[in-house]
């Protein structure tokens, strides 16, 4: 097994959510912005340095809302690896400081967005945006 850790950001402004749109082979889903943690990289500078690259936004972390964990097997990875994946995602509250918002350019996200809370439940997304979410108390029921 292999395991990816990653750290991500709930932004919340003015009752929107900041998100990214994944691009996969199965089509195109929101979640947060956030990816993986580099080689001797501290968490906090990961969240810092993705949220920039997929978003245009500086943000300053708050504080750590929790872990999350998945297990893709081997049979569901998108590449084809033959060996199942394990996600560890720290999760963190961040807000803006700086920056406009902007598109990644050659990454895995193809479009940033300020989306309404009440509108997030009815969107195509990743599950780490609903247990993001709960752990930082915005989940919209």
């Amino acid at each position: 097994m292999r395991t990816r850790v990653g750290a991500y950001a709930v932004v919340v402004d003015d009752a929107r959510l900041l998100l990214a749109r994944l691009t996969e082979r199965e089509g195109r889903r929101w979640t947060l912005p956030g990816g993986g943690i580099d080689h001797c990289e501290a968490p906090e500078d990961a969240v810092r340095r993705e949220v920039l690259e997929e978003t245009g936004y500086a943000v300053e972390v708050e504080g750590l809302l929790g872990v999350d964990s998945l297990v893709v097997p081997a049979e569901r990875r998108l590449d084809g690896a033959g060996t199942d994946l394990h996600h560890i995602r720290l999760v963190y509250r961040a807000h803006v400081v700086g920056g406009d918002l902007q598109d990644e350019v050659d990454g895995s996200t193809d479009q940033a967005a300020w989306l309404p809370l009440g509108d997030v439940r009815d969107l195509p997304r990743v599950t780490l945006v609903d247990r993001a979410l709960a752990m930082s108390g915005q989940l919209q029921h």
